[in-house]
């Protein structure tokens, strides 16, 4: 699955989604952003080249060689810095792997699909626009629901995790990070069957 002149490819895109600055660190929404950091101590190595609207890092993982992205083009329009990669590396949807926040499922829940539809999620939305397809591969991290109907979505996403939560995201960032070594060492549907609970 080596594209390029074999010694520039890579075998996958992995997209961790966020905000980036400051202000947006340890929110909800960069959740994506968290996981890619963990990958990054796990790999003693810093996502920090600027590349295809994205901070970037080429790393080893499971045997396969991955383009971590956390895009820098803010939430809404993550799609640009992917749609960049891909083509650059010309890599398949199907090894696009995206790492995204979930305000369905409970906090620290994981969820990985094959595909589907953004369920109301800004990135993914936009993500598949640039595509041209929802048939790529993602793993959700819960962030839980907002405490009632009323609040606004956009205040809860980009709100800070506290207490238990924090705990829990802890633990869920890790949980993650395991995921994504699992998808690219033995295939979606061992991740599924091992994370998805």
């Amino acid at each position: 699955m080596l594209f390029g002149n074999g010694t520039g490819g890579v075998d996958w895109v992995l997209v961790c989604l966020g905000n980036p600055g400051e202000k947006y660190e340890n929110t909800r929404h960069n959740v994506g952003f968290m996981v890619a950091d963990e990958l990054g101590e796990r790999q003693h190595a810093p996502i920090q080249r600027l590349k295809y609207k994205a901070l970037t890092n080429v790393f080893t993982i499971s045997g396969q060689k991955v383009l971590v992205m956390k895009p820098v083009t803010f939430m809404n329009l993550s799609g640009e810095a992917v749609r960049q990669a891909v083509d650059f590396y010309k890599v398949a949807p199907d090894h696009v792997l995206v790492v995204s926040d979930d305000t369905a499922l409970a906090v620290g829940r994981l969820r990985i699909r094959r595909g589907g539809s953004a369920g109301g999620h800004n990135g993914l939305k936009n993500i598949i626009l640039h595509l041209g397809t929802d048939q790529f591969p993602r793993l959700r991290v819960g962030v839980g629901e907002k405490p009632h109907p009323d609040y606004d979505m956009a205040d809860w996403v980009l709100g800070k995790f506290q207490g238990e939560d924090e705990k829990a995201i802890d633990q869920a960032v890790k949980r993650a990070a395991d995921a994504v070594e699992c998808i690219l060492a033995e295939g979606i549907d061992r991740g599924m069957s091992r994370f998805n609970g």
